[in-house]
């Protein structure tokens, strides 16, 4: 699997996708948001794999693979996050705003 290259477009994307999140934490329990949010990143990752696979057997043959990275590339995404919080908490932020 390639490497995400972090370039403007990628940004442009996240915060696009955040914004959709935000807009609706407003009409849903964030809990529910952010569950949706996962559901929807595993789906279209599974995708990705079957549509770039050129069998069944393939698809599955490459499970274990596709689990480390992408469990790998969210737990360094999700550390880079939480540190980032930890280090600017007050201003991120703000007891009356809770969006992202």
């Amino acid at each position: 699997m390639d490497n995400t290259h972090k370039d403007k477009k990628f940004y442009e994307m996240a915060d696009a996708f955040i914004a959709l999140a935000n807009e609706q934490s407003g009409k849903a329990d964030q809990g529910t948001v952010s569950a949706t949010f996962l559901y929807a990143a595993a789906r279209f990752n599974t995708f990705l794999v079957a549509s770039a696979s050129d069998s069944a057997d393939e698809f599955a043959s490459r499970k274990e693979e596709v689990f480390e990275y992408f469990m790998a590339e969210y737990k360094k995404m999700l550390e880079e996050h939480f540190a980032d919080y930890h280090a600017n908490f007050d201003t991120y932020i703000d007891k009356k705003n809770k969006n992202n």
